[in-house]
């Protein structure tokens, strides 16, 4: 039986942290053995963030040694970059002739752009809808999403049931992708109790020098009010069990109850321990970038095929095939 199919993605707006990596990248690796992977680089939603075109070719780079320093291997995984594949964008436009206005009115990126008084770019308005179409033409069955983008596949799975309601004569076109979302780190905390994120500037870098760890950890909120502190207990837990066992960390924070530097300190030297072998790793790739943009560039040719299978019969159900 040939593996059932997985898809996820990032965009490249800048240096990924611990949210980014135990939200998202860490099921990647975990499921790749499991399943058909791809993995892309939204470097087409990014244009709503990065308009300057030597930051986002350096922010692609650095997303393609990010992937392959975390653990992502390209003989399990398919890395590839969106704008590789024009699919994406064709099947986006077929999609927006089908979704209302009222209906992406309701989408959580529209809302936050909206609340903060901005002139919304189509391009935030429409997100979205290029999303789904992400999604749908590799016929994925689950898409790893942090809670926060749970809507997203959500809004896809109602777009790819409008799409065979009205082509498909009954028949399933566009499979209906579930999402799935690891509850102990659907949202991974910030070093302000937020949820981590590059917008809230609360985020510890995930190849982070120890100085620059440092600085983040003793930078975390911590209440007066209690044996442990709570924001740095969430952080420090997501290292169990790569740096330290469940009974090691409990006893760690029972010996130093109400210690917050040392309990801070500890977290300090934890992180260290996981992060210096990434940071060793992702130093090495840099030596050799033409061959990180190979691999890129061979999962793009691979991703090509599959999205051109798709995208021909779509065309051919909306009837555009006429010759």
């Amino acid at each position: 039986m040939s593996k059932k199919i997985l898809l996820s993605g990032l965009k490249p707006t800048g240096a990924p942290h611990l949210g980014n990596y135990f939200g998202a990248i860490k099921q990647w690796i975990d499921m790749s053995s499991e399943y058909e992977s791809y993995v892309f680089i939204a470097d087409y939603h990014a244009l709503n963030f990065i308009q300057n075109s030597e930051e986002m070719k350096k922010n692609i780079i650095n997303v393609v040694l990010d992937y392959l320093a975390l653990g992502l291997d390209p003989k399990k995984v398919t890395l590839f970059k969106q704008s590789d594949i024009s699919e994406h964008t064709e099947l986006a436009w077929i999609f927006e002739t089908l979704t209302t206005m009222p209906y992406l009115m309701r989408a959580h990126a529209y809302k936050d752009a909206q609340a903060k008084n901005k002139e919304i770019a189509v391009g935030t308005f429409n997100y979205p809808v290029l999303m789904a179409a992400d999604i749908l033409l590799y016929s994925p069955d689950i898409v790893p999403v942090g809670a926060d983008q749970q809507q997203h596949v959500e809004i896809a799975r109602d777009i790819a049931q409008k799409f065979n309601n009205t082509f498909g004569n009954g028949e399933q076109i566009l499979k209906l992708p579930e999402h799935r979302i690891i509850k102990e780190v659907a949202v991974v905390p910030g070093t302000d109790g937020r949820k981590m994120s590059k917008s809230y500037g609360n985020t510890i870098p995930l190849f982070a020098e120890y100085e620059e760890i440092k600085k983040c950890v003793m930078s975390i909120v911590t209440d007066s009010g209690g044996d442990v502190p709570t924001n740095v207990y969430a952080i420090h837990k997501l290292l169990v069990p790569a740096i330290r066992t469940k009974q090691e960390l409990a006893e760690l924070y029972e010996a130093n109850k109400g210690k917050y530097k040392i309990l801070k300190e500890a977290l300090i030297e934890d992180l260290e321990k996981f992060i210096a072998p990434m940071r060793e790793k992702r130093h090495e790739l840099e030596k050799d970038i033409p061959g990180a943009l190979a691999i890129l560039k061979s999962g793009g040719e691979k991703a090509k095929v599959i999205a051109s299978k798709k995208m021909q019969e779509v065309r051919e159900k909306i009837g555009v095939n006429v010759y």
